[in-house]
């Protein structure tokens, strides 16, 4: 008789520690710059040996993809395959500066960390990111400031070209927002930092024709942070 209640205790204890572990929550993020536009947000909660992106790191080609293109896809493929639960894209399509996108998750217990990753616009392959924050157990609402990140795969030319995105294929796919300039000569065809670091931000210029940027210095400059999410843990 002790045994059994023994083992019955232990499951229920067992059935409480799983509980706590899961969480329900909403995700909201804020673009907090002047003229920067998020292409289609990724969120994602996940274990916490898992990354979509390290500081420091090359980038994988899924995160190429989204930071010089703005395609999900195969990073949405990529928590899938490790039971990951996401939530991806809650603004439906492009979130405008000011603006913010609001969603839920229900997360399982082994799901403990949060990620969330979208492409800059316009930018070569600057995406905003958060990695691997540790979800709390406590309801309540907490606050995190996203920085922005430049995936190192490409250069920053700052010219804005037709039929770019591709990985490959230099260029800035759209400028939304504003009209780009136009027959900039380009910054650069080089990127020193071939690594996922802290983005150096866009530098633009004042010409509408000619100049060696399409983007434009009162518009398309930022400092960090770029983004604010806003978690509350039900």
């Amino acid at each position: 008789m002790k045994a059994k209640l023994l083992s019955l205790i232990c499951t229920s204890s067992l059935l409480v520690m799983s509980a706590a572990n899961a969480a329900d929550i909403d995700v909201k993020i804020t673009n907090l710059t002047q003229g920067i536009y998020f292409t289609p947000i990724l969120i994602g909660a996940h274990s916490s040996d898992a990354h979509l992106f390290q500081t420091g790191q090359a980038a994988s080609d899924a995160l190429q993809a989204m930071a010089e293109g703005g395609s999900i896809d195969t990073l949405s493929a990529t928590l899938d395959s490790i039971n990951a639960n996401k939530l991806a894209n809650p603004a439906e399509g492009l979130l405008a500066p000011a603006s913010s996108a609001i969603g839920s998750l229900s997360t399982t217990e082994n799901n403990t960390t949060l990620s969330i990753v979208a492409m800059m616009l316009p930018t070569n392959d600057g995406f905003v990111g958060l990695d691997a924050w540790k979800i709390p157990t406590e309801a309540g609402t907490y606050h995190i400031y996203l920085n922005a990140y430049d995936a190192g795969t490409e250069a920053n030319n700052e010219l804005v070209v037709d039929g770019s995105g591709a990985p490959g294929t230099p260029g800035i796919p759209a400028s939304p927002g504003a009209a780009p300039g136009t027959q900039g000569s380009g910054l650069t065809t080089t990127e020193t930092n071939t690594m996922v670091h802290i983005h150096r931000g866009n530098v633009g210029d004042d010409e509408a024709i000619g100049g060696k940027s399409d983007l434009h210095n009162t518009v398309h400059r930022w400092l960090n942070p770029v983004a604010k999410v806003t978690v509350t843990v039900k």
